[in-house]
């Protein structure tokens, strides 16, 4: 291997931000590594997802390969936030109780089998009684999970990032290829850019939640009779209350709307354990609109060899999971440059 090769990783999201500090344990001596992005987290921007993320740890069912392999990658998160809520109170990644209520569950949540290999690793976790669920709820759980707030949690792995020698540069690429010349003897670009360059397969999730200074102690996601989904997630270190959401594929509005938050709010006052002194009102700080960076077929993670000694390693498309998959993701990436033989083996203590 040629003396002094950067590998340059593109994007700051919580995918491209985990992934830097993966590669970071595996760096041969003669190594360095340059995060490139056109948004840092001091910065806010509708297609930046990860400042206005929820974000809390919850499963999702499925037997698929897609879902089996998010599984993998989501269960390997879990024990990471468990290790940072533990002896890195200051990553902005708490431990709660997360608490789930479904009015018409999907036949998976009714197989015990699949419920229990989606749900076993989850610390505490047990199914809710029948006089435990309200009103129309028709299948509930209780566990440990994580809570995050999001802002913070990039802000500081930037800054672990930063510490453990990684260079930065702000940067809007116009292609892929294009990140092969922003240092010297660049041979692995790691494509954590969220959406892709061009790929057909790629489109934005719209969401609009509200951020409200109402506390909240534990983070609540209630199905709804119609399909629809509502989530209230407090945010660690003092950081209000999201609740949410909407989903909305290929919708561009950049702006709020008004009748999305009067929903929401109205769901929470309803569904939600705020405090009584609430009373059904809500102090809202601001609404949030994030467009989620998606793919049909999930994630795309695959080292791409583009000449005969460079490689583009994609990872990219997480849609609204970004937080939850990103530990695993970023071990996934890992494991494909050890392969190749682009980072070493062992990781660096």
């Amino acid at each position: 291997m040629a003396q002094n090769e950067t590998i340059v990783v593109i994007g700051a999201g919580v995918i491209g931000l985990s992934t830097a500090l993966r590669i970071q344990q595996h760096l041969q001596p003669c190594q360095s590594i340059l995060l490139v992005a056109r948004d840092f987290p001091n910065t806010t921007s509708l297609n930046y997802a990860s400042p206005w993320a929820g974000a809390h740890y919850r499963p999702v069912l499925g037997s698929s390969p897609q879902f089996l392999k998010e599984e993998a990658q989501a269960q390997r998160t879990y024990e990471h936030f468990k290790i940072l809520a533990a002896q890195e109170p200051g990553s902005g990644v708490q431990s709660l109780e997360g608490i789930e209520h479904l009015e018409s569950p999907p036949a998976e949540y009714l197989d015990e089998t699949s419920v229990r290999n989606s749900y076993a690793h989850l610390d505490g976790f047990r199914r809710l009684s029948p006089k435990e669920l309200p009103g129309p709820v028709k299948w509930g759980a209780s566990y440990q999970t994580f809570v995050i707030n999001s802002p913070v949690y990039c802000a500081h792995m930037l800054r672990q990032f930063v510490l453990k020698g990684g260079q930065t540069k702000e940067y809007t690429l116009a292609s892929v290829m294009e990140a092969f010349h922003l240092a010297e003897n660049v041979k692995t670009v790691v494509n954590c850019s969220g959406i892709g360059f061009g790929d057909p397969k790629s489109f934005i999730i719209r969401g609009q939640t509200c951020l409200v200074r109402n506390p909240c102690n534990v983070t609540l996601t209630r199905q709804n009779s119609d399909g629809t989904w509502s989530f209230c997630i407090p945010r660690p270190l003092s950081g209000g209350t999201i609740i949410g959401g909407t989903k909305q594929p290929h919708n561009w509005d950049p702006n709020p709307s008004i009748e999305i938050r009067s929903q929401v709010l109205a769901n929470a006052a309803k569904w939600f354990p705020f405090t009584p002194e609430s009373e059904g009102k809500f102090d809202v700080i601001r609404d949030i609109v994030g467009r989620r960076p998606a793919r049909e077929g999930g994630m795309r993670i695959e080292a791409e060899k583009v000449s005969d000694d460079r490689f583009v390693v994609h990872a990219y498309g997480a849609g609204g999971r970004g937080y939850e998959l990103s530990w695993g993701v970023a071990g996934d990436v890992v494991k494909l440059m050890r392969d190749n033989g682009l980072v070493l083996e062992k990781a660096s203590l």
